[in-house]
């Protein structure tokens, strides 16, 4: 298999610019090498519009128009597919923010079966309910700040303002959680492990390499079974490069062994992972690169509801049926609570009886820590 993976939406650290609040990943895949199957259509094409390369964003949608009836054959003939991943940035921010405070690996307030289980989706939306732009971005700010006094300053500052705001929530369970998780974290910054010290780090929590963890699980999805081989083309560019080869090899090196988050969580399994290294190349020498960007480039206005021309529309709905999409973002996290919730069988009397075992037991370690803090604060 064949796989051409480009992006759209990149601020580098900036998450809040109100231009490209979105960042997203398309990948093409084909059980043909694009790059020598595709190239003399291709080069007709960029012929007949008389440009050196067919990027979307300068033909715009209506020369684009004149590409679709060869894109659409080169889709059937070399069964292409296509799909797409997103980070929304500033929901990313919020959730970056909630799993370093609220990891219950870190911050003993919060009970074990609210983070590691699905309870951790309700908490977190009602926790985002608190912030607002303003505050969300001083949030990531103090997780960029490399010095430890800056960054604490930063955060002391965030939490103090969502411990005014927790009150305005009506689930009282929430209130209580949210305002020790906070608390405790204000005492113990450095146990947190908030900021972040490196660039390297700096890099790895970007929403350009949370996104690149959903194209190599679609890339593994795709290819459906072990020891498949695959030709992974990753369009070039001096920042992430690299972090996405480390991801990549990480990703292979776990191959065997199944990582499951908690009980009703997603499962990350990555069995399918190729051993081939990824491949960086110039969107200027691939013909793949050059067909996802002008996919990725419909898909996006598609997805965003901005207007498209007939022919670009037909090729959305070629490929709707058949394209997978996810997204790091606070509308998705609600999605997997509801469909969680909806397939819950009745509990038993018995499953009642020791849920309340496990919480009582649960609750007294955590109070126990609670207390502890307030005597340190």
């Amino acid at each position: 298999m064949h796989f051409y993976v480009d992006e759209t939406g990149h601020t580098g650290p900036n998450l809040f610019d109100r231009t490209q609040p979105v960042l997203s990943y398309g990948v093409l895949s084909s059980p043909d090498d694009l790059d020598k199957v595709a190239e003399a259509e291709l080069a007709s094409l960029r012929k007949k519009l008389n440009v050196q390369r067919l990027h979307a964003a300068e033909l715009g949608m209506y020369r684009l128009d004149e590409v679709i009836d060869t894109l659409l054959v080169l889709q059937k003939k070399h069964r292409i597919r296509f799909d797409v991943w997103q980070v929304v940035k500033r929901d990313h921010a919020i959730i970056s923010f909630f799993d370093q405070v609220f990891d219950q690996g870190l911050n003993p307030v919060v009970p074990w079966s609210v983070y590691w289980t699905p309870l951790r989706y309700p908490l977190l939306l009602n926790l985002a309910n608190l912030f607002d732009d303003e505050l969300a971005e001083k949030a990531w700010r103090a997780r960029l700040e490399a010095h430890d006094g800056r960054s604490s300053s930063l955060f002391n500052e965030v939490c103090g303002v969502l411990l005014q705001r927790v009150d305005t929530l009506g689930d009282a369970r929430s209130v209580e959680l949210i305002t020790d998780a906070l608390s405790w974290a204000m005492v113990n910054f450095e146990g947190l492990g908030y900021n972040c010290k490196a660039n390297k780090e700096k890099l790895q929590i970007m929403p350009n390499m949370i996104g690149f963890q959903f194209v190599l699980h679609g890339i593994c999805s795709r290819l459906g079974a072990p020891n498949r081989k695959a030709n992974i083309i990753v369009d070039q560019q001096s920042q992430f490069n690299t972090t996405q080869r480390e991801l990549n090899e990480f990703y292979y090196q776990i191959r065997k062994q199944p990582w499951a988050l908690g009980p009703g969580l997603p499962v990350m399994d990555m069995k399918n992972m190729p051993a081939e290294p990824l491949v960086f190349q110039s969107g200027t020498q691939s013909a793949g690169l050059e067909l996802v960007d002008i996919y990725l480039w419909i898909f996006k206005r598609f997805m965003e509801e901005k207007e498209l021309t007939k022919p670009l529309n037909r090729l959305v709905y070629t490929n709707i049926k058949t394209a997978r999409t996810d997204s790091v973002s606070l509308k998705s996290v609600g999605k997997q609570f509801k469909e969680f919730f909806e397939k819950l069988p009745e509990p038993t009397t018995e499953m009642m009886e020791k849920a309340r075992e496990l919480r009582d037991v649960e609750e007294a370690r955590r109070l126990a820590h609670r207390v502890q803090s307030l005597s340190q604060s």
